[in-house]
């Protein structure tokens, strides 16, 4: 390998050799995941409609951090996923994507095992940009982890994101 050779695809090769279109289906979104972060994490999209998804993840060795606990980095991984694949529903991936610019978020309680799902749920939407608030529960035991919120804004093809 040559040096700054990237070692996978780069994602805009990845997106132009994907057939994109209008996301309508779980499927859809789920075509999305392969060779990506969501599928090395386990991510599964449990729901989706206009307002909302839920997406879960398995608490394994992957996402812990050194002292055994869910780690925070992963729970914003979960949280920024949801709000990513929930901003691609009913758009038309061949005309324009969602990128994110802003996320934060507050952990209020930890785990260490089990399965942790997120949901996103709209609060503003607009032609050039989605808001969601974010939770992440702790599916055996139903206690909140983590909340938050996320911007993706709507990065029509050919235009160069700022600072690209």
């Amino acid at each position: 390998m040559k040096p700054h050779e990237p070692i996978a695809p780069t994602a805009a090769s990845r997106v132009q050799g994907m057939k994109l279109g209008r996301i309508e289906s779980i499927a859809d979104l789920e075509a999305l995941a392969p060779g990506t972060s969501l599928e090395a994490m386990e991510v599964r999209i449990e729901s989706v409609d206009d307002e909302s998804i839920v997406v879960s993840m398995p608490v394994t060795d992957r996402v812990r951090q050194p002292m055994g606990l869910l780690h925070g980095g992963m729970t914003m991984f979960l949280m920024e996923s949801a709000g990513s694949i929930h901003a691609c529903w009913k758009v038309d991936l061949s005309k324009r994507a969602p990128v994110g610019i802003e996320i934060n978020g507050s952990h209020v309680q930890a785990a260490s095992e089990g399965t942790v799902r997120a949901t996103a749920r709209v609060v503003r939407r607009s032609h050039t940009f989605i808001v969601h608030s974010l939770e992440v529960h702790h599916v055996e035991s139903g206690r909140l982890l983590s909340t938050g919120r996320m911007t993706n804004f709507y990065l029509r093809h050919g235009a160069e994101p700022a600072g690209g």
